[in-house]
């Protein structure tokens, strides 16, 4: 029996227990006198004692968890005492008491105690109604490791397992982020226990999609598919295209919906969303148009996801007026749209320059029960700085902004920084800057690498690099677009040690340097007549598994025509037209001036002849200066005396 010494009067007053003088002297109690301590007043309009004796009668029968027996846990923890008022009060201890003890707001610790001396039990052996108890208790907790031991010992146990309790195990385990454990039971349990029902095997690959692991959820699907009597249900179809579409296997995704079809399934509101975003994707517009119709054919209602998606797509491919009407319709329909929809439909409206509709649309919100948030706040400003509008109406949006109680994020701050670079306004993009800092944001690279490029344009090549350092300090590293920026204007101003220097670097510290880093440093090479070295890099660039851009054959061109000849930049010119890279108008200009400067005149009304053909612009100073010099050019490309 547990003794109950010098019991502290404030902490009996607080569990409502009597003061009397046995709770402070050791006595010798009966088993009965334990229970009698803890047993609840009866009102004083008590009922019959035939009534009473019935009651006792269907209580002991139902087994309920008597209260007396929860106060002795409460207080007296787990012991003999707990084990003898067990025998008092006639608790049957069998798999009903177990869950119902485990379900008791009692010290955790007294449950484990608890069931294992449940356990020990003889005639009584814990099922699986039991050990999933304890297992959510233990979820409950946070103890992952009592978690995991505990589902260990019930698959190792001779309990019958089913496939709803397997289903449950994997989700706990999802939850406690134990994929790898989740998987290894599964198994286990399948091989030994149970055979996985449809809703098993969707526990199993929700829990993968949500741990973003895609590429094991075809393979459960496949397994799934195998086992011949467990098919996919609705549920089971929506992950899968999901997972699918994620993975970028579009063709497979449009697969399993038409199969789940032809399964007789009706697909859902999500199903039919990601195949509209999947179809918007592939560019097949009219197919996302036609599914959006057979959508609402079959009955199943569009949610705002969908037309999210809907608008979306129709935005990207600028169908601007189609998708706006389909926003209105929706509206009229009685949809409540929200807050990522309607910063759609803004941005919609922004990029196709009716800034004046999306202010509109943002002015309703409140009547839509919709409260604007950053992102509606940073696309209009980013669409304010796309149309020129003046710096004053910008800046009170961003005022408004911070009085509608709305914190600006990194993106607002890239934004303005980037948009007042653009209008030539250095010194307010610094302040940005500095106001971004003192915000504690962590240094923006896209907002570096703005002010990096406007300090380099006005030829602050220290305060650029000082800049770029600094941004290095704080992060670490940069990214590939910086240190582009940075050895382009080395490059410009004749640096270009400190440019190859750069470039070496950011290999160096596993920054993979990209097309525009490559173009970068070519471009120095060439202003710095190292046409040879720069063929060499654009070797070497595509030997790296960089493809190079129109832009990086022009560089080469450019050297070429300034340092190899007429004849070179011809034969460069004539590779382009006969590779995937086709010449643009810079091509042809380039070459141009270099016959110009030759005197090559014949030679360069044949090409401007060509240019027109191809529908590009010669360069008008250079078109000048062939008229000046020979006369002017006919209909057919030919040079005419002046």
């Amino acid at each position: 029996m547990i003794q109950v010494e010098n019991l502290a009067k404030s902490a009996v007053s607080k569990r409502g227990i009597s003061t009397c003088s046995c709770l402070f002297e050791r006595v010798k109690q009966t088993e009965n006198e334990i229970v009698k301590m803890f047993q609840l007043g009866r009102p004083k309009d008590e009922t019959p004692k035939s009534e009473q004796r019935f009651e006792k009668r269907k209580n002991c029968s139902s087994r309920a968890l008597d209260e007396r027996f929860v106060r002795i846990l409460k207080i007296f923890k787990w012991g003999p005492d707990a084990e003898k008022a067990l025998d008092v009060l006639k608790l049957k201890v069998d798999h009903r008491l177990v869950r119902e003890v485990l379900q008791v707001d009692v010290d955790f610790n007294v449950k484990i105690q608890f069931f294992k001396w449940a356990g020990k039990r003889r005639n009584f052996e814990h099922d699986s109604t039991t050990y999933m108890a304890l297992i959510r208790c233990l979820e409950e907790a946070g103890l992952v490791g009592g978690l995991w031991r505990m589902i260990q010992d019930m698959v190792k146990s001779s309990c019958a397992i089913s496939p709803a309790e397997l289903s449950e195990i994997v989700r706990i385990l999802g939850r406690m982020k134990m994929v790898d454990k989740a998987l290894a039971i599964f198994y286990q349990i399948k091989i030994r226990k149970c055979k996985p029902s449809s809703s098993t095997y969707n526990s199993i690959i929700l829990m993968l999609m949500r741990e973003g692991r895609l590429e094991k959820v075809q393979e459960l699907y496949n397994e799934m598919c195998r086992d011949g009597d467990c098919f996919p249900d609705t549920l089971t179809y929506s992950a899968l295209i999901s997972a699918f579409s994620k993975l970028g296997r579009d063709d497979f995704a449009i697969r399993l919906f038409d199969e789940m079809k032809e399964n007789g399934l009706n697909p859902n509101p999500k199903i039919y969303t990601t195949l509209l975003g999947v179809y918007f994707k592939l560019g097949k517009v009219e197919k996302a148009l036609g599914l959006m119709k057979e959508m609402k054919e079959m009955g199943c209602a569009p949610t705002v996801y969908t037309y999210t998606e809907l608008i979306r797509g129709l935005g990207a491919v600028g169908r601007v007026e189609e998708g706006y009407s389909i926003f209105l319709n929706m509206l009229n329909e009685g949809y409540k749209p929200d807050v990522v929809l309607i910063n759609n439909v803004i941005n919609l409206l922004g990029r196709a320059e009716r800034l004046t509709d999306a202010i509109k649309i943002f002015e309703r919100m409140e009547l839509m029960e919709c409260k604007p948030n950053v992102v509606t706040y940073n696309t209009i400003i980013k669409s304010l700085f796309d149309l020129k509008y003046p710096l004053t109406e910008i800046m009170s949006w961003y005022e408004k902004m911070k009085i509608s109680s709305v914190s600006p994020s990194s993106f607002t701050y890239s934004i303005l920084i980037d948009g007042f670079c653009k209008k030539n306004n250095l010194e307010k993009a610094l302040l940005m800057l500095e106001e971004m800092d003192e915000k504690g944001f962590p240094p923006c690279p896209a907002a570096y690498c703005s002010l990096i490029n406007s300090l380099g344009r006005a030829k602050r090549y220290d305060a650029a690099h000082e800049l770029f350092q600094e941004l290095k300090e704080n992060c670490g590293s940069s990214s590939a677009r910086v240190y582009a920026v940075m050895i382009k204007h080395f490059g410009k101003c004749g640096r270009l040690t400190e440019a190859v220097d750069l470039f070496n670097e950011m290999k160096r510290l596993g920054c993979i340097p990209d097309v525009y880093a490559y173009n970068a440093l070519m471009s120095g090479m060439v202003r710095s007549g190292m046409t040879d070295e720069a063929q060499l890099l654009l070797r070497t660039m595509e030997e790296n598994g960089c493809t190079p851009d129109l832009n990086s054959y022009n560089i080469i061109l450019n050297g070429l025509a300034k340092t190899g000849g007429p004849q070179m930049a011809m034969e460069m010119l004539k590779k382009m037209k006969n590779s995937k890279m086709k010449p643009d108008a810079v091509s042809y200009n380039t070459v141009l001036g270099r016959l110009s400067r030759a005197g090559m005149f014949e030679e360069a009304a044949n090409l401007m002849r060509e240019m027109r053909l191809n529908g590009l612009q010669y360069d008008l100073i250079t078109y000048s200066s062939i008229l000046e010099a020979v006369g002017q050019v006919d209909e057919d490309g030919k040079l005419v005396a002046a």
